[in-house]
């Protein structure tokens, strides 16, 4: 098994330098059928690659302990969706990974574009088989999954306790899926850069490839959040931690390119900010990518110490520096057709969307990164604390939160006062009538930051639900249809507006929940033996009592704790401790009671032969509402996403459609 592994990915790699090269001689020419047999090239990575992947989940699921990569990191009783997602647990597995979608997502770009871009596909083709073979090359001679030992032990040491999570099995693949998905537009765009064909047609290709990796991070970051809320026992979900920093940063400048790319389209505006803003997104994706294996940080999501740092490192400013030489050398050619007319406009909103996502991009960058300079320059590690990275992003996601709701509304090129007060009237009042109300009902207002985010989410919320309503308004007059089948003919027939409306939405229900655990969580520590009681916000914690359990696999000890309030059991929690037997580790099991006003949350930190529980209780108001947004803007980016019966028709019809639609 081991030899057939390590063939199949030396003949990956052998198909993506052949691929490489058939696919940059076809461009003299234009011998198409160069181009062909690159294309195959790529599909045959894709099918190697792929056999690979699945050869290495089989040794996995069959307890191929000759394997050191299934003797490390799996064992006989280790449930099987575990040795699955065992996959991904070390550093030569997760790199496997990384290569399998990326071969997956070269070969599905190349079939769907196999007959239209023709000019664009050969550098395509190349500049993506060049990032799955650097892979490929880490995978051959480097750090191989199919390692083997000399002699096989009768059990492995089994997977971190950590890591043995439902939320585990999603959250690495569906970064993943972001990660490599951002390297579809990053070939575009040098394709773009070096074909000169810089007009908008490369922009149509790349926007639904960008929407739905976009959509796989931020969707694997949440997931990532729920992940620490649930399993690592403190009472959070987001610590500003070097990786956890790694994947939001590629987020928050590819959200400003989606943005900021609608302004090229409509005015052709901002043609060197997006280039820049593409390769940035793929180069912070590299760069997460390298945190992880460099050894450079401390986090519990990283891989420790390893010798792949430098080949990164050297990867990652051989594509920097190649990509903005590309871009410098263009520059004539990207000269916007217009400029700015005015500083109260839709384009200038989306600028100052840009500055704002640019630039906590960067601060959280150099939070990321101090600790490496201060030890380079001084020789010792200066980290940088939660509070920098709140004092930065409170106040910027206010401003963007705001912009969330104003932008929409501003016309394009230039906004009189009159119009101004005619679209904002309204939700401003709405917003300002909210704040008394958001004091009488809430604790809202004893926390300023609390208090501004709700207030301007009152805001946003009436903007974006005015423009619903004025839509649906108009297609019920004009259609003669009932009013809920108007709204679904109005995100039918503008996908890519309404759903925009839907994540912005989404936003604004995120940065609720983000105020409310933020500002009003309540923590205290209990020592109960059994019938103690305490109090914490308003709840009454009880100890009733403890059980031990064990299994082959790993033994527990359970408390039982009743929460009542105003005398009335409201909840029953049982956090527990356990101790895997493989790998000789303890783990947490957090206990956990949710709704929507809030989060009871139990840790117990011991329990000693007399039955003294050591127990910390958290009351963790609106948690709830950050997990239903991330649903939301997951179902307003799939809208956004979606191709309507007319887009899909034109796409077959005419290899121009996409551009056009776009438009």
């Amino acid at each position: 098994m081991s030899l057939l592994g390590r063939a199949l990915l030396l003949l990956a790699l052998l198909a993506a330098a052949y691929a490489v090269g058939a696919a940059l001689l076809s461009r003299q020419g234009g011998r198409r059928s160069l181009q062909r047999s690159a294309e195959r090239a790529v599909y045959a990575v894709c099918a190697l690659v792929s056999a690979s992947a699945l050869l290495m989940i089989g040794a996995l699921v069959t307890d191929d302990f000759k394997l050191r990569h299934v003797a490390e990191y799996s064992s006989s009783t280790l449930a099987l969706k575990f040795k699955i997602s065992a996959l991904w647990a070390s550093q030569a597995g997760s790199l496997l990974l990384w290569a399998w979608i990326m071969s997956c997502y070269a070969a599905l770009a190349v079939w769907l574009n196999r007959r239209r871009s023709r000019e664009l596909m050969p550098v395509v083709t190349a500049v993506l088989m060049v990032i799955a073979g650097f892979f490929l090359v880490m995978l051959s001679f480097l750090s191989s999954p199919f390692e083997t030992l000399a002699v096989a032990p009768a059990e492995g040491r089994g997977l971190n306790p950590l890591l043995q999570n439902e939320y585990m099995m999603a959250h690495p693949p569906l970064l993943y899926l972001g990660y490599v998905g951002l390297a579809i537009p990053f070939a575009f765009a040098i394709a773009a850069l070096v074909t000169r064909r810089l007009d908008t047609q490369w922009i149509g290709y790349i926007r639904r490839w960008t929407v739905v990796s976009w959509l796989f991070l931020g969707v694997g970051i949440l997931l990532g959040s729920r992940w620490a809320y649930h399993e690592l026992g403190w009472g959070g979900y987001w610590a500003w931690d070097p990786v956890e920093n790694a994947a939001f940063m590629p987020w928050l400048v590819a959200t400003a390119f989606l943005h900021s790319v609608m302004v090229q389209e409509r005015r052709g505006m901002l043609k060197v900010w997006n280039m820049v803003l593409v390769i940035l997104t793929f180069i912070l994706a590299l760069f997460g990518t390298f945190l992880t294996r460099s050894g450079i940080v401390a986090s519990v999501h990283a891989f420790g110490e390893s010798t792949l740092g430098p080949f990164f490192l050297g990867f990652i400013l051989v594509a920097l520096g190649g990509s903005l030489a590309l871009l410098f050398t263009r520059l004539p050619e990207l000269r916007s057709r217009h400029s700015l007319e005015s500083y109260i406009s839709r384009e200038a909103i989306f600028l100052y969307n840009n500055l704002l996502l640019v630039g906590l991009a960067f601060a959280v960058f150099w939070g990321t990164i101090f600790p490496v300079i201060t030890e380079a320059v001084q020789g010792e590690k200066i980290t940088v604390g939660v509070g920098f990275y709140n004092q930065v992003a409170m106040p910027i996601g206010i401003a963007l939160l705001i912009l969330t709701g104003v932008g929409p509304l501003i016309p394009w090129r230039k906004a009189s006062g009159r119009q101004l007060l005619r679209r904002f009237a309204v939700s401003a009042g709405i917003a300002v009538a909210s704040i008394p109300v958001l004091a009488l009902l809430t604790d809202a207002w004893d926390n300023v930051w609390a208090g501004v985010v709700f207030t301007s989410a009152v805001f946003v919320t009436a903007c974006v639900t005015g423009e619903f309503l004025r839509g649906t308004r108009v297609r019920h007059a004009l259609g003669g249809v009932s009013w809920p089948g108007a709204l679904v003919q109005l995100v039918q027939r503008n996908r890519r507006r309404y759903g925009g409306y839907i994540v912005h939405l989404g936003v604004v229900i995120l940065f609720i929940g983000l105020a409310g655990s933020n500002a009003f969580t309540t923590e205290r520590d209990f020592a109960l033996k059994k019938g103690e009681r305490g109090e914490v916000a308003g709840y009454t914690i009880v100890n009733e009592g403890f059980t031990r359990t064990r299994t082959d696999h790993k033994g527990s000890v359970t408390v039982q704790l009743g929460v009542f309030e105003d005398g009335e059991r409201v909840a029953t929690l049982r956090p527990a401790r356990d101790f895997y037997f493989a790998d000789q580790q303890p783990s947490t099991e957090v206990a956990l009671d949710s709704g929507p006003s809030r989060d009871l949350y139990a840790v117990l930190g011991g329990l000693d032969e007399q039955g003294l529980a050591r127990v910390s209780i958290f009351v963790n108001p609106l948690v709830m509402w950050l997990w239903i947004a991330g649903v939301v803007i997951f179902a307003g980016g799939l809208v956004a996403a979606w191709p309507g019966p007319r887009v899909r028709r034109q796409e077959q019809e005419s290899p121009s459609a996409l551009t056009g639609v776009a438009r």
